[in-house]
């Protein structure tokens, strides 16, 4: 198997991983939802800062350990 394939194949399986994370997290009270007739509009304004505080966290763990 080329190194892209494997690249893909991993890929795939993190992006399981992160939707089944995803989840679980996906609808925190603070985020926003509009609901109008037919139309749902959905602004994850907490879900977002969240996941950004989280990310920032790992990079800069990652970061130190460089």
């Amino acid at each position: 198997m080329t190194s892209l394939g494997k690249l893909f194949i991993l890929l795939g399986v993190l992006f399981i991983i992160i939707g089944i994370i995803w989840s679980f997290i996906g609808r925190l009270p603070g985020d926003l939802t509009f609901r109008t007739g037919n139309t749902t509009i959905y602004f994850p304004i907490v879900t977002s800062i969240v996941v950004s505080i989280i990310l920032s966290v790992l990079f800069m763990l990652f970061g130190r350990f460089k």
